[in-house]
């Protein structure tokens, strides 16, 4: 665990240095394209069941409610769109990294709601390891906004046909983590990207 949290230090402090003007700009961006926050919190389960707010720019108009959004969602914000599409609006999540919330790489942290969905078995399992900013998953499921844009009941559609999925690759990651496995997420991640 001490490697993998300083193995996220060394890549989290950096990156948030160099990406530092980016996120000055999105802000700018943001703030001026709708009203509201800069950033959108939203509760997640992470380590061993606990509660955090994860940070993501915002993409939608304010006061929306819904916890999962299709790609031609009419409330998403001109500035959400771009973030959106290149995954720009994750990059907040650094900062959970940073404060110990999160790591680069491990299972992606729910809401409390779907995290409710997990048998319990599983549950146990994929809670046993700091959750990420990117997996297995992630990098499967990069167009599930996409996905959802084509149900008549999207977030029926998430619990029933994604998370499951989903939930399978986040227990071959646990089964198989360990630096080199982080390292290759990475790298494949931001060849997706």
């Amino acid at each position: 665990m001490r490697v993998k949290r300083g193995f996220d230090l060394c890549c989290v402090i950096p990156a948030i240095i160099l990406l530092s003007p980016l996120l000055l700009s999105l802000a700018i961006w943001i703030k001026l394209d709708s009203q509201g926050s800069i950033f959108f919190l939203q509760t997640r389960v992470g380590q061993g069941g606990r509660l955090f707010k994860i940070f993501k720019f915002r993409t939608m108009h304010a006061n929306t409610g819904l916890k999962i959004t299709a790609t031609t969602d009419k409330r998403i914000t001109r500035a959400g769109m771009f973030l959106r599409r290149y995954k720009l609006d994750e990059l907040p999540q650094l900062f959970n990294v940073l404060i110990g919330d999160m790591s680069l790489v491990g299972p992606r942290p729910e809401v409390p709601d779907y995290v409710a969905h997990y048998p319990e078995a599983v549950k146990a399992e994929v809670l046993s390891v700091p959750c990420g900013i990117t997996d297995y998953a992630s990098i499967a499921f990069r167009h599930e906004g996409e996905l959802l844009a084509t149900s008549d009941n999207p977030e029926k559609t998430y619990i029933q046909e994604i998370l499951p999925i989903k939930l399978a690759y986040q227990q071959q990651y646990v089964r198989e983590r360990s630096l080199w496995v982080d390292i290759k997420i990475i790298l494949q991640t931001l060849k997706v990207l």
